[in-house]
């Protein structure tokens, strides 16, 4: 993975940056692909195409596959949340996400190392808290490792165990943002203390990429009237992340 590359690819243990901390997993990350001069300026970090394995030779083909089916629900869930906060079933296409973004990660999370038969993690956070940065995720885990956390209203950590058969699904900063703050953005962070590798297939549902997401007036009226967050411009956001979130 190279910024030349618009991060895509592939990038090793450590190389990914939390809050200044190495993660202890690899990645391959893939986005929706932009074409040369789409979004002028504010696209040009993000231009490039996805980096997909050679091996097995039918990736690429079952990944857009994959990426096609989480798109169309994901579309159907933010529906669903639009209708309960009070607003149109259609609050979040057109302008704000009718040609919405996506990204995804394949993540590896490297299990503890033992010694002497105890446990000696170099640093046992996979990925460290954090936010996601748009609409929605959905999180698909292993089902048998028990990594994942959330933070509670209460400022406590807790684990959000696999479900066979279901997502995870984790609130974005643009979701907080367009509900005035009805819906929070879910801090959280993985810590992989089994000895198994663990692997998670992370993908984000994200507004259009030059798309400018303000609090809607549904949920300004519905939060007492006062507007608690300024606008932001979402391809402005990924790209503030990304460029800080890399060791290249």
């Amino acid at each position: 993975m190279t910024a030349a590359a618009g991060y895509r690819g592939y990038q090793r243990v450590g190389e990914n940056i939390t809050k200044g901390v190495p993660d202890m997993h690899e990645a391959i990350d893939c986005y929706k692909e932009l074409k040369q001069g789409m979004y002028g300026a504010l696209g040009k970090p993000m231009e490039g195409c996805n980096q997909w394995p050679h091996n097995p030779p039918n990736f690429k083909e079952l990944m857009e596959s994959y990426i096609s089916l989480c798109t169309d629900l994901s579309r159907k869930i933010m529906r669903g949340i639009a209708l309960a906060l009070g607003g149109l079933p259609d609050e979040f296409e057109g302008e704000r996400g009718g040609d919405a973004f996506w990204v995804m990660r394949l993540i590896g999370y490297p299990g503890v190392s033992t010694a002497n038969g105890k446990c000696t993690p170099e640093n046992d956070i996979g990925c460290g808290a954090h936010t996601d940065y748009g609409l929605l995720t959905l999180v698909n885990q292993d089902e048998d490792i028990t990594a994942l956390q959330v933070r509670n209203l209460s400022g406590e950590w807790i684990s959000a165990p696999p479900i066979p058969g279901t997502f995870v699904c984790n609130i974005g900063d643009m979701l907080k943002i367009l509900s005035n703050g009805l819906c929070e953005s879910t801090l959280h962070r993985v810590i992989n203390n089994s000895l198994t590798y663990r692997v998670c297939v992370a993908f984000f549902y994200e507004p259009n990429y030059d798309a400018a997401v303000e609090p809607l007036e549904v949920c300004v009226r519905r939060s007492g009237g006062t507007r608690r967050f300024e606008k932001a411009v979402y391809g402005e956001h990924l790209v503030s992340k990304v460029q800080t979130n890399f060791v290249m």
